[in-house]
């Protein structure tokens, strides 16, 4: 996005719009999906993330650099991860999972609100502020969406690979942490070289569509952000 604008291809006002909507997610969003997990993990009897001052909604509690910035450029990241110690659970590979989980839902429940928040104003106003309120708020929620996307590919050391070993043996859960670092590596690989966009892009498309079918929303809006 921000590449499409240094070469004069995106709209000024338009990238303005994407920038805010990146930041309001880095600032809040993030620190939500982190909380989530936080949370999750001190109802389920693991106290560790209270103890690292992670049980909170404060951003620098959460943020990590690159992960942020990966998000303004590309449009999905991550934070710090929150640190979990599974023989606190009663089920450790149930807990884990349902931790991992809370963090790509909350993400969910947030842009499914930010789209609510553009069905209200949709409703009550009709100005040029209302529209970039609108683009501001389908952009939050396009990009918590991408997040969850993200989030939930089966592979370490991302949220969906902690839930996929609720169903995997645990001799082939654990092999494959064991290359969780070199897995890390190629995703970032991957990441970087965009190869992940499209598939991201279609299933991300394909939750929002959904959304906007629940609240009767225009798919136009989809594609303004």
């Amino acid at each position: 996005m921000l590449s499409s604008l240094l070469s004069g291809n995106i709209d000024f006002m338009d990238t303005l719009i994407y920038i805010l909507s990146t930041l309001a997610v880095i600032f809040l969003t993030l620190p939500i999906h982190e909380f989530a997990h936080a949370f999750a993990a001190d109802k389920l009897g693991d106290p560790t993330p209270r103890y690292q001052g992670r049980l909170t909604l404060n951003p620098f509690a959460h943020l990590d650099i690159i992960g942020s910035l990966s998000i303004l450029f590309f449009g999905f990241g991550w934070a710090k991860p929150v640190q979990v110690n599974p023989y606190n659970f009663k089920n450790s590979k149930g807990g884990m999972g349902i931790v991992a989980f809370a963090g790509p839902l909350s993400n969910l429940v947030v842009a499914f609100l930010s789209l609510l928040m553009v069905k209200i104003i949709s409703l009550f106003a009709v100005s040029q502020i209302a529209i970039y309120i609108v683009l501001f708020f389908v952009g939050i929620a396009r990009i918590n969406v991408s997040l969850a996307v993200f989030n939930l590919i089966p592979v370490p050391p991302l949220d969906g690979s902690r839930i996929l070993g609720i169903i995997l043996p645990d001799r082939i859960y654990y092999k494959i942490m064991q290359y969780e670092r070199y897995i890390y590596f190629g995703l970032m690989l991957l990441i970087f070289t965009n190869v992940l966009d499209v598939p991201i892009y279609l299933a991300t498309n394909s939750i929002l569509n959904g959304f906007f079918s629940i609240l009767n929303l225009s798919p136009y809006l989809l594609y303004l952000v």
